[in-house]
């Protein structure tokens, strides 16, 4: 009953200028916005990793930062000329962050996303060629991550998503070539992130708003006060403990993925229990709960 909250290309870029633009057009009508894959898929063909001296030296194909920003850059042109809605999916480079501030700058109506991954793992995680830092978009450099978080800090980078992409571990045992794209992030995103606030990198404000706020701000009003601890309000809630030092074990994730580069990784934060449509669906198994 609550309706379309947005249209996506579902990680298929639109590669057809013309029909981004109709596609534009409707979310200006609608006020809904396109979800938007940018990528130059001509640039990126058999591309494995970000494109730089690491893909060289490992010898593979690399998937330029370019890629990205001249589809970022397309769309935002085409955001300013329609007056449409566009939700740049995955942001990674540090062009990209730049183009989205100078749109918002003039007015655009552009919405911007990062992952966990994107923010705390660089390509540096290939060298040694596992599989489970194959994503797309791929892992960036330092320098594109710091561009990233202050992103985040100055609202350039509106929310915080996580991708989750999870593939069994048949599908990820093969040649790097081979292996299909994505990392599983639900169940790390929380840790990894809070690495950032213990770094001093982030408030704890900030990755709470950018991780729950802002998503529930840009789906709207459809589900209510969703996102806030007001009265009323749907009871969607994540208790978590900032200071938990927990071990990365897959083979306790809920999730079928296992797919994860952080695999017996110390984690700093731990999900003590979510509470899904007034529900309690998950709980620490330290978490003792008195009553109803």
């Amino acid at each position: 009953s609550a309706g379309v909250v947005g249209y996506s290309d579902d990680g298929a870029p639109v590669l057809n200028s013309q029909l981004m633009r109709q596609a534009l057009d409707f979310s200006c009508a609608l006020g809904l916005p396109i979800i938007d894959h940018c990528e130059e898929t001509s640039l990126t063909k058999d591309g494995l990793m970000n494109e730089g001296i690491i893909s060289t030296r490992l010898g593979l194909r690399g998937m330029p930062a370019a890629a990205e920003e001249i589809i970022v850059a397309r769309d935002l042109a085409l955001a300013q000329f329609t007056g449409g809605w566009l939700h740049i999916a995955h942001i990674t480079t540090e062009g990209s962050v730049d183009l989205v501030c100078r749109a918002k700058e003039k007015g655009v109506r552009v919405t911007a996303e990062v992952t966990p991954h994107h923010l705390t793992l660089t390509e540096e995680k290939v060298i040694g060629y596992d599989t489970n830092a194959k994503v797309n978009p791929p892992l960036r450099t330092k320098k594109d991550i710091q561009a990233l978080i202050e992103g985040l800090k100055g609202n350039v980078i509106d929310i915080i998503a996580t991708d989750h992409a999870p593939h069994t571990e048949a599908d990820k045992r093969c040649d790097f070539a081979l292996a299909p794209f994505g990392i599983s992030g639900f169940e790390t995103a929380l840790g990894s992130l809070m690495s950032l606030v213990h770094d001093g990198q982030l408030t704890l404000a900030t990755l709470i708003s950018k991780l729950s706020c802002e998503p529930a701000r840009i789906i709207g009003n459809r589900y209510g006060k969703l996102g806030t601890l007001a009265i009323g309000a749907p009871a969607e809630v994540t208790i978590f403990d900032p200071n938990r030092d927990w071990v990365v074990d897959t083979n306790a994730f809920a999730s079928k993925g296992k797919n994860t580069l952080l695999a017996g990784s110390v984690l700093k934060g731990k999900v003590m229990a979510t509470i899904s449509q007034g529900k309690l669906v998950y709980k620490d198994d330290s978490v003792k709960i008195e009553g109803k």
